[in-house]
């Protein structure tokens, strides 16, 4: 069994400039799985800058609210809410809210930051 505590979990900037918690991953844990998940912060007025991934990612709003960017579609997303980022899909996430976007991305195959063209 693993636990995490996210205040326990040192955070990194990402390439895409969101600020990262790698809260379960396989090359940081003792875990054997295909995808890996992380705690993600963009600030108000702020947002992450375009990038793509060779892994399908999911993002789960937990705080806040956003203006998602897909390739050419554009959609607005709250609390509670999940969208699928396909694989090598151009995206980027901006903060519209009065308050930090707190999301979980989760990453399959494993996200590596060697694979995140920005």
């Amino acid at each position: 069994m693993i636990i995490k505590d996210i205040a326990n979990v040192t955070s990194f900037i990402a390439g895409d400039k969101t600020i990262i918690k790698e809260i379960l991953h396989p090359s940081n844990d003792a875990v054997d799985i295909p995808y890996s998940i992380a705690h993600a912060t963009v600030n108000v007025g702020e947002q992450s800058l375009p990038h793509q991934l060779k892994s399908s990612e999911v993002y789960y709003i937990l705080e806040g609210k956003g203006e998602v960017h897909i390739d050419e579609e554009v959609s607005i997303i709250s609390k509670g809410q999940l969208v699928l980022i396909p694989s090598m899909a151009t995206q980027w996430i901006k903060n519209i809210g009065n308050q930090p976007l707190i999301f979980l991305c989760i990453v399959h195959p494993f996200w590596k930051a060697e694979e995140e063209i920005v």
